[in-house]
């Protein structure tokens, strides 16, 4: 899978760069004694990072800043010079850009200074010889050890006293050869299988090594972004430049990219197969989920798209980001969270609403965690996006029909319908788009909650798209959805790019008289000053006239109600303080607090 790698510096192997392979005496190297302590300590144990770092120029771009881990604070530096690792043999650098509004992200991997296309190609001519051996290995991992042994006996590392270490079996002694890209190595005299033994030094070797696992069991060029906790979706937009949603640091463009449509194309075949989901000119767009969740599109060749084959990749993240980590980004604030927890408790039906990419189903996951924990949840998506805490939880995930198998399509409105013979106390539908939409309302309107997200920047508007095709609703029916969120993406006042809760409506009636629906805003963001503002604060309909009977409280009493609102928010916001963030984490103390009585 080739690729180009573009950065604002020039490249250099280790040797051009420093004059002499790193390791060899690393505390009198000059680049080395120049950086930070926390920097030393990673490079002691990731040389390919000081090789990085030698052809850094620190004299015109500043020295990095490292750090273990990012923190939402760091979005307000206005010209990033940040290190930070993904694991032991990726680091990421986020540097800035004075060319761009998109800043660069450049994946820091032992084969960065240490190009070895070529030599990849021999080993990997050299591994069909050795097929019979890997033929009867159906376990991934089993088979990848198998092959890092193979090529052990392929190799022979010459040390830094330039002896060679024999990783097979002979002698390490033979003729350089250049691989093309700067970096040399040697092979022995033709023997057996091998055809002569491939001389490496410990950094070729490493970085031999490396580029094996990524390829064989990881998404080659794309694995450090794949990795990478931190990026929301990966983009390639035809030729040029790889682009990523950082979830710090927004849009970043990568150091990776093709320039030519042979070789992008050659990559999106390739990417295609291993995902099982191949491309062809007849069939060039792909939709797919890779093995960790996340979701895929492809579209191949220049005939359907003019700048070339593209893609994109949704991350899907492995914990999904909290409450309290969103009321902390300033999506929404303790007194919005806690009115919604009480909805939610009260198993009114809520949706998220907005544009693309605003938010709506991260919104949605961290409120699945006021869903009272004894309750029995089905979900229902076309990918799985919908992440749940409580153990009592049916996944169901809809199957397209397949030419290669006799299996049947299961749609988004087969789920639903099997759902609701499941008797679960809430339904959660990934997204509301077509006739689905008509049964979640009778759903509701026979007593189950439902959570979902749709597509539609304001009530009005989802109103208009629930009342017309395809979705047809009745407009009698809509009063059944309670609560109505509206996400967006916004320009806040310091000039960055966020997503907020612009909007919580209460739905109240329709009047079939005037052909009107009313509805309250009990939640909007103010632009201005980012922040919110209560206007439904002694004016909530669904507080009032819904929640507070249930409660028990007489009409002359009904708003202490808004009491229990307060008392939320000030455990939502002590949580906040003392950091409480983890996904499931929360769950588990709003679980403890609804079984001691303190979250009721």
């Amino acid at each position: 899978m080739n690729s180009t790698i573009d950065v604002p510096f020039e490249i250099k192997s280790c040797d051009q760069a420093c004059g002499h392979e790193c390791g060899t005496n690393i505390a009198g190297c000059p680049t080395y004694r120049l950086i930070p302590p926390p920097l030393q300590e990673q490079c002691q144990k990731s040389l390919h990072l000081l090789q990085y770092l030698h052809t850094f120029p620190m004299d015109k771009m500043g020295i990095p800043e490292f750090t273990d881990k990012l923190n939402r604070g760091m979005s307000s530096i206005k010209d990033p010079n940040i290190i930070y690792p993904v694991d032991k043999n990726v680091f990421i650098h986020i540097l800035a850009n004075k060319e761009d509004v998109r800043n660069h992200y450049i994946p820091v991997e032992p084969s960065l200074t240490n190009k070895l296309d070529s030599l990849l190609d021999t080993v990997e001519e050299r591994l069909a010889d050795y097929v019979d051996e890997l033929e009867d290995i159906p376990d991934a991992i089993k088979r990848i050890e198998v092959v890092l042994k193979i090529v052990d006996r392929m190799v022979s590392v010459r040390s830094n006293n330039g002896r060679n270490s024999d990783n097979g079996n002979g002698n390490g002694n033979g003729h350089n050869r250049s691989n093309g890209n700067g970096s040399k190595h040697s092979i022995q005299p033709e023997s057996n299988k091998t055809k002569g033994k491939l001389i490496l030094t410990p950094m070729q070797y490493r970085s031999l090594r490396y580029l094996l696992k990524r390829k064989l069991e990881g998404m080659g060029i794309l694995d450090p972004m794949i990795r990478d906790i931190y990026i929301e979706d990966i983009s390639c937009s035809g030729l040029g430049n790889i682009f990523v949603e950082h979830k710090i640091f927004n849009g970043l463009r990568t150091a990776i990219g093709f320039e030519t449509h042979s070789e992008l194309d050659k990559f999106v075949i390739q990417l295609a197969e291993e995902i099982k989901h191949p491309v062809t000119f007849r069939d060039p767009c792909v939709d797919a989920t890779l093995p960790d969740g996340s979701r895929i599109n492809i579209v191949y060749g220049t005939d359907v798209s003019k700048r070339g084959s593209n893609f994109t990749i949704r991350k899907f993240s492995g914990i999904p980001m909290s409450i309290i980590e969103l009321i902390q980004t300033g999506a929404l604030n303790c007194e919005m969270a806690a009115y919604l927890s009480l909805i939610i408790q009260e198993h009114m039906n809520v949706w998220v609403s907005g544009e693309t990419a605003s938010g709506k189903t991260t919104l949605m996951n961290a409120l699945a965690t006021f869903i009272p924990p004894e309750s029995k949840i089905v979900s229902i998506e076309d990918t799985p996006e919908v992440q749940v805490p409580h153990p009592n939880w049916i996944r169901g995930v809809t199957r397209g029909s397949s030419k290669s198998s006799e299996a049947t399509e299961v749609s988004m409105f087969d789920l639903l319908t099997a759902a609701l013979r499941q008797r679960p106390n809430v339904i959660i539908v990934g997204e509301i788009r077509g006739v689905e939409g008509a049964v979640a309302f009778q759903a509701m309107q026979t007593g189950h909650a439902c959570m979902s997200t749709f597509h539609a920047a304001t009530v009005t508007k989802l109103i208009q798209r629930l009342t017309g095709n395809p979705i047809n609703v009745p407009k009698s029916y809509v009063d059944n959805l309670n609560v109505v969120v509206i996400t967006s993406q916004v320009r806040l006042p310091n000039g960055r790019s966020g997503r907020r809760v612009i909007s919580v409506n209460e739905i109240v009636s329709y009047d079939s008289v005037s052909d009107a629906f009313s509805f309250i805003e009990v939640f909007v963001w103010n632009p201005v000053t980012d922040t919110f503002e209560f206007k439904g604060n002694m004016n909530s309909y669904l507080l009032e006239d819904k929640i507070a009977p249930r409660r028990g409280l007489p009409p002359d009493k009904k708003r202490k109600i808004y009491s229990q609102i307060k008392q939320r928010a000030d455990v939502l916001d002590r949580m906040k303080k003392q950091e409480l963030t983890n996904f499931y984490n929360i769950y588990a103390i709003l679980s403890k607090a609804y079984r001691d009585g303190h979250f009721r």
